[in-house]
């Protein structure tokens, strides 16, 4: 299954939540992943703009689209998603490109 790269910045309600009653995120994030055919790999906490990343597999673009539109509606976490491409994808690209007609500005 494709792969993506999903960072996540939640709201200062969810985060006010979330010191009230500390519990793993991770687990309620996979189980919603799942219930649209996904597969969360990993999530961590981060340092930055937002405040965490994920790592997630996904039979598609779809299913991607489902998952961040219901975790979206609740209106207490943000995503921003980016579909990795493995070194094959990448390397069929490659070749694609070259193929490709294109002409520079001049």
């Amino acid at each position: 299954m494709p792969l993506y790269l999903g960072r996540f910045k939640y709201s200062a309600e969810a985060i006010k939540a979330m010191i009230e009653n500390p519990h793993d995120r991770g687990a309620v994030a996979a189980e919603a992943a799942e219930s649209l055919g996904c597969k969360l790999q990993g999530i961590w906490w981060a340092f930055g703009e937002h405040d965490g990343v994920f790592l997630l597999e996904a039979p598609d673009n779809v299913a991607v689209v489902a998952l961040a539109m219901a975790v979206g509606a609740s209106g207490q976490v943000s995503t921003e998603t980016t579909v990795l491409l493995g070194m094959k994808e990448a390397q069929e690209a490659m070749s694609r490109a070259a193929t490709a007609t294109f002409r520079p500005p001049s």
